[in-house]
């Protein structure tokens, strides 16, 4: 969403500058094209130099550059951005813009921009508290201009609270969401499961396989770029996701995945189940750790809940139900026959057999076979590209 988008980024003085570092790479990263903006306060916390390396253009402060006679324009500037967004905003910024004054480069752009406008407070406790802070915000946000709430935690001062500006993932993440309007999954209710399942045999013991969650998490986090409304049902893993448009729910075993799928599934539009689900249970969990012996130990195993074809039976007309085959042996066969008895839309091929594909890889090499059994072979390529790909089968069938 934020391929070729031109983004301008307006640093005040705070403490959290250091962030605006990060946040240009992860824009850059993104495919967007960056200018900074930075006061005069914002240079004692963070280099230019910094800045304009990462974002690779210069970075503009003042008006008039005296030493190098170069001017530059606030119009100019204003009219270049998709976008407007100063993070970290301070409080002292804040209410310059709320009263329309303009006295350095960054609120003289400001009121030059004929983009939207996003700001990020940064600040302590009690100047984000302060009766006259509230008013500047609401001010701000009668003019059209978006906030991004900060968060609680330690602040530079040592108190702890609101004050601190949302992290760069989020901002980026709202930066997306905003272009995505509009979009074919603008707003689309999805429900992806990843990782595994752990099936107790005692406290300390369970049944699970090597899935890593990556897939999974490459594809809620790519639909939530493209502005879907992301339910992340996932098992342990130890990756993490942070995107306003993901809600995550952390579940164990494969009872706890079925029960939050059937909670989640009547209201989404669209299923993806990605999670290596284990297909037996221990019958009998211990309640307390099994001692070691020296008899052999069995263990009585009992299938467990199918929630691929629990969900093929919820599915309602409109709703679009895409699963995961990971095949050893007649893959495409296989791959069919599980499409067809568990009613679903689409399903996505991945054989062990294929070098650098399935679990704990950072690639994978797929196929997608539609319901209407025709089947599109994709080369070996990253879980990031691979979940583009699914997003782009689901919206044709959107």
């Amino acid at each position: 969403m934020l391929e070729g988008k031109k983004i301008l980024l307006g640093v005040c003085g705070s403490i959290a500058s250091y962030k605006s570092a990060t946040l240009v790479r992860l824009l850059v990263k993104a495919g967007a094209n960056v200018k900074v903006i930075m006061t005069a306060d914002a240079t004692n916390f963070i280099t230019p130099l910094t800045l304009s390396t990462l974002s690779k253009h210069p970075v503009s402060i003042h008006s008039f550059d005296q030493a190098n006679g170069q001017w530059d324009s606030h119009v100019e500037l204003g009219l270049w951005a998709d976008l407007f967004i100063i993070a970290p905003a301070s409080a002292n910024t804040l209410a310059k813009l709320a009263q329309g004054l303009c006295d350095n480069l960054l609120t003289a752009t400001y009121l030059s921009a004929r983009c939207p406008v996003f700001f990020a407070p940064a600040m302590d406790l009690d100047m984000w508290q302060h009766p006259a802070t509230r008013h500047n915000i609401k001010q701000l946000q009668s003019y059209g201009n978006i906030n991004i709430a900060p968060g609680s935690g330690e602040l530079a001062s040592g108190l702890s609270g609101e004050g601190r500006m949302a992290e760069p993932e989020e901002i980026v993440g709202t930066l997306e969401r905003h272009f995505a309007a509009g979009s074919t999954l603008a707003d689309v209710k999805v429900i992806v499961t990843a990782g595994p399942t752990f099936e107790a045999i005692d406290p300390v013991r369970f049944i699970g396989n090597y899935s890593s969650g990556k897939m999974g998490y490459a594809l809620a986090l790519q639909l939530a770029k493209r502005g879907a409304l992301v339910t992340l049902i996932s098992g342990p893993t130890h990756l993490n996701i942070d995107h306003p448009g993901i809600q995550r729910i952390d579940v164990n075993s494969s009872d706890e995945m079925a029960a939050a799928v059937k909670a989640s599934f009547p209201d989404c539009k669209v299923a993806i189940m990605s999670a290596a689900v284990a297909d037996y249970k221990p019958k009998e969990v211990a309640g307390q750790k099994i001692k070691k012996s020296d008899s052999a130990l069995t263990l009585e195993l009992q299938k467990t809940t199918d929630i691929l074809a629990m969900a093929g039976e919820m599915k309602q007309n409109g709703q679009i139900l895409a699963g995961f085959a990971l095949e050893t042996e007649n893959e495409v066969e296989n791959a069919m026959a599980k499409l067809k008895r568990k009613n679903l839309d689409f399903i996505v091929l991945n054989s062990l057999n294929d070098q650098g594909a399935g679990f704990r890889t950072d690639t994978n090499k797929v196929s997608i076979i539609h319901a209407n059994l025709t089947v599109r072979e994709y080369p070996l390529k990253s879980k990031t590209e691979v979940a583009e790909d699914i997003c782009e089968a689901i919206v044709s069938l959107l």
